[in-house]
């Protein structure tokens, strides 16, 4: 490896930290299924003519009470901007899976709330998506290898960020 060439990226950081052997063993697999596991999982879901931040836009709304929340709150559960949150809700609203409508309360809040039709279409999605993660994950894991990257990933997700909806509530 050139290490030139990436310590290029950052001169005013110094010499990069290295990964150790062990490190780096850990991380090429990792980085595959970073690139590999979103392509997977969205091929599930595009058969309903949903992309995996649209449907999770729908996962996160079914959940809550009336089916309905603001769209900042619905942005930080579905991991996604307000901006982009926005872009997906309006192109949802637009196939009648959600409606966006003011807040009664406080009119500088716009509410997200799933509609029939939209909760229907989740239901009918939803079981490609879990068939999917099945296969992708827990069919290639144990029970106990199952919970070991559960808690993996949620120290590395609330490492990076500490407000995220995985994030310990204690």
């Amino acid at each position: 490896m050139n290490r030139q060439l990436f310590a290029c990226y950052s001169p005013l950081m110094g010499e990069p930290q290295w990964l150790s052997e062990e490190e780096t063993e850990a991380w090429r697999p990792l980085a595959g299924l970073i690139l590999l596991l979103p392509t997977y999982l969205e091929e599930a879901v595009q058969a309903h003519g949903l992309t995996f931040f649209e449907y999770s836009v729908l996962v996160v709304l079914s959940g809550a009470p009336d089916r309905t929340m603001p769209m900042s709150e619905l942005a930080h559960l579905a991991n996604g901007s307000l901006s982009r949150t926005s872009h997906g809700a309006r192109r949802l609203q637009n196939r009648g899976l959600v409606r966006r409508h003011r807040c009664p309360d406080d009119g500088r809040v716009t509410l997200v709330s799933l509609t029939d039709d939209g909760y229907q279409h989740l239901a009918n999605a939803a079981p490609d998506h879990l068939n999917s993660v099945r296969h992708a994950i827990f069919d290639a894991l144990t029970p106990q290898q199952a919970a070991e990257l559960g808690r993996l990933t949620t120290t590395i997700l609330t490492h990076l960020s500490p407000t995220g909806p995985w994030a310990d509530k204690k």
